[in-house]
């Protein structure tokens, strides 16, 4: 009986790539004539939150654009951020959160594990923490699913890790 194959759909973003991109952007955002007295500042909380701080929501809104675009660039992906509300903040500025999305929330996990079974692909999905595993006895298969997950967008950045096959 063969055994079978397997990979895992993950989700997860590289800190390091977040601080260097954070160090760039606010290295652009203190060296911009239009930001350079805004009190702008870009700033890591833990591993899972950025803070930014201006002067004003527009402001605010160019040092966004610029941390996207570096962190674009570092290969952050944008679907692994979820931007807070702005809030007014002491001093009369502005400050915002943004999260980093860690793994595959269970919402989306649910939806991934549906897409693969609404498809009637000879392929099992589970959901186990915040990854999905997909199994199935032929390999072809799992390529086809990963080619599925591709092409829909679930709201994450996917990654297939974990290749098993016999």
């Amino acid at each position: 009986m063969a055994s079978d194959n397997s990979f895992d759909v993950v989700s997860k973003v590289e800190i390091q790539e977040v601080k260097n991109a954070i160090d760039q952007a606010s290295k652009e955002v203190h060296a911009r004539f239009d930001l350079k007295d805004s009190k702008s500042k870009i700033e890591l909380e833990g591993t899972d939150t950025i803070q930014l701080a201006s002067q004003d929501e527009y402001k605010l809104q160019a040092v966004t654009e610029i941390l996207s675009q570096k962190l674009v660039k570092r290969g952050v992906s944008l679907k692994n951020l979820e931007f807070e509300k702005i809030e007014p903040a002491a001093n009369s500025s502005v400050r915002q959160k943004i999260k980093l999305v860690q793994g595959i929330p269970s919402e989306k996990a649910k939806i991934i594990v549906a897409a693969i079974k609404d498809s009637k692909k000879k392929a099992q999905a589970s959901i186990q923490g915040d990854t999905v595993r997909v199994v199935s006895k032929d390999r072809d298969v799992l390529q086809e699913v990963m080619a599925l997950l591709r092409g829909k967008d679930i709201g994450v950045e996917l990654q297939f890790t974990n290749f098993r096959s016999n």
